[in-house]
């Protein structure tokens, strides 16, 4: 295969990523959204007793269902694509709302109090900031996703400045 062929591959498979990556982006974190707050509503999540002694100012019979509500309303919303930037501030406000773990309860989230060895709850937190960044690049395309829809034509090529 010579590089000419190879890089009109790379050029399509390119081309394509530009045009549904942050989409199918979007979608992932919707239905994630969605799925996590269903097991909170239906009262089936496996982390319902680490959100109630995280929060635990709280009463979980009633807060556990809410937060569910809660992640089912943002994950409706995104994979709707309806009002990204409120919808993206309570993703934001959720996500950062999970970290309160490591604060509150530290003995469960790091082994013998190092906070480079997570436990499995541990884990299950940091994790989250590869969904608060996915947001954020999600919330990065907003103007350009709302220009292109007034304009009526998308660019013929992606423009993305950090990659």
């Amino acid at each position: 295969m010579q590089i000419s062929q190879l890089s009109a591959i790379d050029d399509t498979i390119t081309r394509f990523l530009g045009r549904w990556s942050i989409t199918v982006l979007r979608i992932s974190v919707g239905v994630v959204f969605v799925w996590f707050g269903a097991l909170k509503v239906f009262n089936v999540t496996p982390v319902a007793d680490l959100v109630a002694d995280t929060v635990y100012w709280a009463d979980p019979d009633w807060f556990v269902p809410l937060l569910g509500v809660f992640e089912i309303v943002v994950g409706v919303s995104l994979l709707a694509r309806r009002a990204l930037r409120v919808t993206l501030g309570l993703f934001a406000l959720q996500m950062m709302g999970t970290f309160l773990v490591l604060v509150v309860q530290p003995d469960v989230a790091f082994q013998d109090g190092n906070p480079l060895l997570l436990t499995v709850e541990g884990e299950f937190v940091i994790k989250n900031l590869v969904l608060l960044s996915a947001g954020m690049v999600v919330g990065a395309t907003v103007r350009r996703r709302q220009a292109i829809a007034r304009s009526g034509s998308a660019p013929s090529e992606p423009t993305f400045t950090n990659v």
